[in-house]
Parts: structure tokens; C-alpha cells; sequence
């Protein structure tokens, strides 16, 4: 049986979907700023604050891979001990686009054919870990400093674009974040009033 505590908890968050804030139909984005607000996300996990960047690797359609911006499991973080430099590039970190593909191979899934979705353009050597992985399509955020990806992957036939945001699918973000629950699970007790006032009229 549930605790009290989690009950409360669950009621409160359901009480009333977000979808259905204000009678406003859900917007369902498209798969490419689907995926791209996954990067978004991601980014906020690195630990190397020279660049927070993020990345997601697509087959099929579905999410084989992430990462972020940091260094291998189980050494220092930048955050914490500082930067590695080395001809001006900081070395304790792993690129995000290094670490999603990582991660796939460490769980032994196919990467061939792939669509990878990142907030910052692939730095030269990515890029050519990419290509080697079989990564097909590469969506980026931005352009960062190393224009030689464009003719590269070209050469290598794999399609290069620069994401095109969606600003309603943005506007829809920015206002699901306002309206999400506030609430801590330790922060809601048994018989508190506000779960109440806010559960009695809800039907499950």
C-alpha cells in the first residue's frame, strides 16, 4: 500500500493535467524540436561551464543514447577542481556528442543509420567519431567556431542542419514550466488543507 505521504503527493499532482490548463489543447511538437529540447535539457548536466552543451542520439525515432559535457565516471569535474587546459582547450572533459556516442556502444547498441541532435555544432574530432559510428544526420543548435563540418560531412554524406526553433512549441514549453507543481513530497503531510481543497473535486 502507498504511504499517506505519497498518496498525497500523487493527488496533488494530478489534480488538474497540465494539458488542460486554462481548456488549452496540448501543442505536440514536431520530432526534431522533440528532440532537440531533449539536448536542452541534457546540457544543464555538464559539469564543464566553458560550454554547457547537450546531445541525443536518434534511430528510428527512438532515444538510443545521451550526453552531456563531462568528464568519464569516476574522475574529477571540472566544477569541482577546475579545468584541464591544453593549447587552450580544456582536456578533463569528454565532448557531449563523444559521450552519447559512448554510451550506445557501452550498451552495445547499433548506431548506424542514427540522427544525432546537439545543441552546439560537433567539434572537428567528433565529428569524425560520428562519421565513424554511422551517424547519418546531424542536427544542431548552433554553429561553435569549427566551420570544416559543413564540407566534412558533405565528403562523408551525412546530412548537416541547423535545428529551425519552433517558437510556439517554445512559448508551450516556457508556460508548462510555470504551471508544474511546486510541491516536495516531504513538503505535503496527511490532512493538509491545500491537497485537500485542491483533490475534492477531482474524480479518478
Amino acid at each position: 500500500m502507498l504511504s499517506a505521504s505519497f498518496n498525497n503527493y500523487s493527488r496533488a499532482w494530478h489534480t488538474k493535467p497540465l494539458h488542460a490548463m486554462d481548456n488549452k489543447k496540448a501543442y505536440r511538437p514536431k520530432w526534431d524540436h522533440y528532440f532537440m529540447t531533449m539536448a536542452m535539457m541534457i546540457a544543464q548536466r555538464s559539469t564543464c561551464d566553458r560550454l554547457l552543451a547537450g546531445s541525443v542520439l536518434v534511430r528510428d525515432k527512438r532515444v538510443i543514447g545521451t550526453g552531456y559535457n563531462g568528464s568519464p565516471s569516476g574522475l574529477d569535474h571540472c566544477d569541482d577542481v577546475g579545468h584541464l587546459m591544453h593549447e587552450g582547450h580544456c582536456i578533463r572533459t569528454l565532448h557531449s556528442e563523444e559521450n552519447t556516442v559512448i554510451q550506445a556502444a557501452k550498451l552495445g547498441i547499433i548506431t548506424e543509420g542514427s540522427t544525432l541532435y546537439t545543441t552546439y555544432s560537433p567539434c572537428y574530432h567528433c565529428l569524425k567519431k560520428m562519421i565513424a559510428a554511422g551517424v547519418k544526420r546531424i542536427v544542431v543548435g548552433q554553429i561553435y567556431r569549427d566551420t570544416r563540418i559543413f564540407e566534412t560531412c558533405m565528403k562523408a554524406g551525412v546530412q548537416l542542419e541547423i535545428h529551425q526553433p519552433d517558437t510556439k512549441w517554445l512559448d508551450h514549453l516556457t508556460e508548462l514550466y510555470q504551471t508544474a507543481p511546486r510541491e516536495k513530497l516531504g513538503d505535503i503531510k496527511p490532512g493538509d488543507a491545500h491537497v485537500e481543497d485542491r483533490t475534492s473535486s477531482q474524480t479518478f
